[in-house]
């Protein structure tokens, strides 16, 4: 072999040898990333059943019933779905939510798929479980606004035809049409509404679920900081947080009135301004953001979080690719809320 053909071998060795090494270092680089973030965060399980609350098909059947259902409350108007609509994702799209006879509630209505999921229920955490949540929701003055429970069964027993789906789900019990039941099936059917989102498809290592602008953002969100707090399966909802840890949320947010978070359940001034970090599966579809509603851009919600939390002020480029990543948590509308359910029939009374 001549000199010549030698050093054109080698050279093209080389090259071959470069491109390979590139091949490698990129397939390193892309399961490094994804090896991160299954440390940080966990594929949807197929419900939020647990063995304290557990899901049967009867219970659910019932619990969209009763999700839907507006006769239960004090003028007749409201549901759980007045807040959490088939159309809007599980929200209603309001700043602040409108309770009965048209109260205005103080906060935001977050999602209510993946709901269940979370470690404790309202921006306060003073729900222990979305079954707790729904049978309080019944005397709660500005949603249902039953003066006691008594009530609010009253009214559900005036349903003949909710006593055999009562008793389909809770067999045996002398009067199953009681307020804890209707806690436990709009539970039950509360725990089937999850959404598994591309990101899903990623942890469980289908690495072409999310584009490259999306990964970009991904590792961003986690080398930033943000994964600090927004992590778990529902990518936070795990956890409380002071709103506001560098700068006043308020002057970020633009907020009417100050709302101090914890404090006004608790009275404790250690729980000022502290909040239950707010799941981000299906944020991008759920506007207007935080408690109050008070921002209506996604990207304006990353780049005021980015500089309330971790003091950070991000690019264009950092907040496009960081909600890249968050349009990958976007799943589908659950069947089983997709669809507004035929109610039992009653009596009218004039």
């Amino acid at each position: 072999m001549t000199t010549t053909r030698v050093g054109v071998w080698l050279a093209g060795a080389c090259a071959f040898a470069a491109i390979f090494a590139c091949v490698v270092s990129a397939q390193d680089s892309e399961q490094d990333l994804l090896e991160r973030a299954r440390q940080m965060f966990k594929p949807l399980p197929p419900d939020a059943s647990t063995s304290e609350r557990p899901v049967t098909a009867e219970r659910v059947a019932l619990g969209k019933a009763l999700f839907f259902e507006t006769r239960a409350s004090v003028d007749g108007a409201v549901s759980c779905a007045k807040c959490h609509q088939p159309t809007l994702y599980g929200t209603d799209a309001l700043a602040t939510s409108i309770g009965n006879h048209d109260k205005v509630l103080p906060r935001n209505a977050p999602t209510v798929f993946n709901a269940a999921l979370q470690f404790a229920q309202h921006y306060g955490g003073n729900r222990r479980d979305v079954e707790e949540q729904a049978v309080k929701a019944l005397v709660s003055p500005l949603s249902y606004g039953n003066p006691d429970y008594a009530a609010a069964e009253a009214k559900l027993r005036a349903i003949p035809g909710y006593r055999p789906l009562f008793e389909k789900a809770f067999p045996g019990e002398a009067e199953p049409v009681n307020a804890e039941n209707w806690g436990k099936a709009i539970g039950a059917y509360e725990r089937v509404l999850l959404t598994p989102a591309p990101f899903d498809r990623y942890l469980t290592g289908d690495t072409r679920a999310l584009s490259v602008q999306a990964k970009r953002g991904l590792d961003k969100f986690m080398s930033f900081g943000c994964s600090g707090c927004h992590n778990g399966v529902t990518v936070g909802g795990q956890m409380y947080q002071k709103f506001g840890l560098v700068q006043d949320y308020w002057t970020a947010t633009g907020s009417e009135k100050i709302d101090k978070g914890r404090f006004n359940d608790t009275k404790d001034e250690a729980d000022t301004y502290i909040f239950k970090v707010q799941q981000l599966r299906n944020v991008a579809r759920t506007p207007p953001y935080f408690h109050d509603g008070s921002v209506a851009d996604v990207r304006d919600a990353v780049r005021i979080m980015a500089k309330v939390q971790l003091g950070r002020d991000v690019s264009p480029d950092d907040i496009a690719d960081i909600v890249a990543f968050l349009e990958s948590l976007t799943g589908e509308v659950p069947p089983q809320f997709a669809s507004v359910p035929n109610l039992p029939s009653a009596p009218y009374r004039n």
